[in-house]
């Protein structure tokens, strides 16, 4: 199974403004309060997470991850180092 990310929000243009800054770049993302993406290697979303979590106060943001099917855990700046290293143990490739 692929790990995803899901970002939610109630401003419209939360999501693309998170986005354009973790990607560096400027590209339209939309006005959309919802963003999901799928990552193959699941130790990909690491960088993800501590984004996140880093920037939990500059963004008006929720986010969730799923490794398991229909499985999903809320990401917080509490547990964010913790899934962090859950994730490499998981996933030692």
């Amino acid at each position: 199974m692929k790990a995803k990310v899901i970002l939610y929000s109630d401003n419209s243009n939360e999501i693309s403004n998170f986005l354009n800054k973790f990607y560096s770049n400027k590209s339209n993302h939309g006005e959309s309060t919802s963003w999901k993406k799928e990552f193959p290697n699941p130790v990909e979303i690491t960088e993800f997470i501590a984004a996140f979590a880093d920037n939990i106060n500059s963004f008006d943001l929720v986010m969730w991850i799923s490794l398991d099917e229909n499985v999903f855990i809320k990401i917080s700046p509490s547990n964010s180092n913790h899934i962090i290293k859950y994730l490499f143990e998981r996933y030692p490739y």
